[in-house]
């Protein structure tokens, strides 16, 4: 008797349906699965046979054929082995077809029968309800993700043998419903913490407000990393279609927690030691890497410089296009990686280059290799170049306010309301940082005399066709902060402080001091 049960698979952070089809025939005892099936997918034959068995169910002695179609599209993971265990009861007679005729299934089985977590649930979730209407049955360990999908029929039963009990009565229990779920959002740093650094809280407040990246410089202690950790407190906070997709992306990575399922931006700050495949994402069977985990939040690299140039090089095509596209044998995938970059780094290898209490120790020759690792191409897709210095001691002990990062919110989300509106047509995520140059100088007011001073300043910098496009992003966010309608020369001046200078002979940027 042949049986078919619905099912899927994720491929990148979507859906496609898959059809597991069982079928039990006469002959040899013998389990085949076919359908371009990985290892994980073929040693399900081994928990579906215990699960069946502690179960209460008999396997009898047949030859079972299962095909995962498509066949062409690789399976991974261990989802199916939920679907193959009840095609497996309806081929061999013990569960009536009609009652997995509107069933879709997802889950790993433990060898007791239990229906464990699995990855990738909130993409099928959102696939099964865009397509299907199909109940759809998932680990309880995988609830809440499913239950982020609206109008979408739920069954979440503990175990192999609760399932087919309810589906032979005909009635699939809804889950029970969510109960009281404490805020798993984690603790944002209040920009009221950082003292002093104003020139580098204003160029905080501009990255937030018109998704441009930022390289602080400064000596150790200058308040670098929190500046970075103030970030996310400053940023406005996700809608609908931006939760869920930051959420797809950590349950295809396997990295959902509880706590993830609060609607907050992701602040990723992976260590300088990680591999090139870990940043951008990678392996045999592609995984997001860093920067996609960071989709729509905050990629903070520390100790800039100590990263592999190969490794930061690789940065180059993710922040101009805003996502990732790892192409395999077995195919290829496309991770979104729309993030926020900050970089923190110090002048020299010593830190103190520049520091009037600190004199630098270190030779011009190492100073010189020590920046050459940031290479003049990432340099120049980093919109903002901020140098800090170190904190007085008597203004950390005078205990002076400074503004909080909810006064410093309320402007942001002004700036952002403004882009939004200008930006309609363009799609949800554009902003100042995002949207092409040339759109920028057709359709957004810039005053003769700014236009001129962008252009006196582009000569004498030296700045490439990308560089003079980005300046003018800063200032058309600088511009939106003043709730000024038009780009003026003043928001271009300000605009243009924040661009390394640029060294001879096609050297990379000096970016251990702003450019006048």
């Amino acid at each position: 008797m042949l049986a078919a049960i619905r099912s899927a698979a994720v491929v990148g952070i979507d859906a496609i349906p898959v059809t597991v089809e069982v079928d039990a025939a006469k002959g040899l005892p013998q389990w085949t699965i076919v359908g371009l099936a990985a290892g994980a997918v073929r040693e399900s034959r081994e928990r579906v046979s215990a699960a069946l068995a502690n179960s209460g169910h008999v396997i009898p002695p047949r030859r079972i054929t299962v095909n995962l179609a498509p066949a062409d599209i690789r399976k991974e993971g261990t989802s199916y082995d939920l679907p193959i265990a009840l095609g497996l009861l309806v081929a061999t007679g013990q569960l009536a077809p009609e009652a997995v005729h509107d069933l879709c299934a997802v889950g790993e089985l433990g060898l007791d029968g239990e229906i464990r977590a699995v990855r990738g649930v909130l993409p099928v979730a959102r696939h099964t309800a865009a397509t299907s209407g199909r109940t759809l049955v998932v680990p309880p360990d995988n609830l809440p993700e499913a239950r982020l999908v609206a109008g979408l029929r739920l069954s979440a039963p503990p175990t192999l043998g609760a399932l087919v009990a309810a589906l032979r009565t005909g009635r699939l229990p809804p889950p029970d419903p969510p109960g009281e779920v404490a805020d798993g959002a984690p603790p944002l740093v209040d920009l009221a913490e950082v003292v002093g650094q104003g020139m580098a809280r204003r160029a905080l407040e501009i990255v937030a407000a018109g998704d441009h990246g930022v390289c602080f410089v400064g000596p150790p202690g200058a308040g670098k990393t929190l500046l970075a950790q103030c970030l996310p407190g400053i940023l406005p906070p996700l809608t609908e279609f931006e939760t869920l997709e930051v959420i797809a992306i950590h349950s295809v990575a396997g990295t959902l927690a509880g706590r993830a399922l609060a609607p907050c931006r992701p602040f990723r700050a992976p260590h300088h030691s990680i591999s090139t495949a870990g940043l951008i994402g990678g392996g045999s069977s592609p995984r997001p890497g860093e920067v996609s985990l960071a989709h729509l939040g905050v990629l903070f690299l520390d100790e800039l410089l100590e990263f592999p140039r190969a490794t930061l090089d690789a940065l180059r095509q993710p922040i101009e296009e805003g996502h990732v596209v790892l192409s395999r044998a077995a195919g290829t995938v496309r991770y979104p990686a729309h993030f926020t970059l900050v970089g923190a780094m110090n002048p020299c290898p010593c830190g103190h280059a520049g520091d009037r209490m600190r004199p630098c120790v270190c030779v011009p020759a190492d100073v010189a290799r020590y920046r050459a690792r940031l290479s003049g191409p990432l340099a120049d897709r980093i919109d903002l170049h901020v140098t800090l210095g170190a904190v007085p001691l008597r203004l950390l002990a005078s205990g002076q306010p400074s503004e909080s990062s909810a006064t410093v919110r309320a402007r942001v989300a002004a700036a952002r309301r403004r882009q939004r509106d200008r930006y309609a047509a363009l799609g949800p995520l554009a902003s100042n940082g995002r949207v092409a140059g040339r759109w920028l100088v057709r359709h957004s007011p810039i005053a003769a005399a700014a236009r001129d001073l962008l252009a006196t300043a582009a000569e004498r910098l030296g700045l490439s066709a990308r560089g003079y496009h980005r300046v003018l992003r800063v200032a058309r966010t600088i511009a939106d902060l003043d709730g000024a309608e038009s780009v003026l020369p003043d928001s271009v001046a300000e605009a243009l402080r924040y661009r390394p200078s640029v060294a001879r002979d096609g050297a990379a940027p000096d970016v251990g001091r702003a450019a006048g």
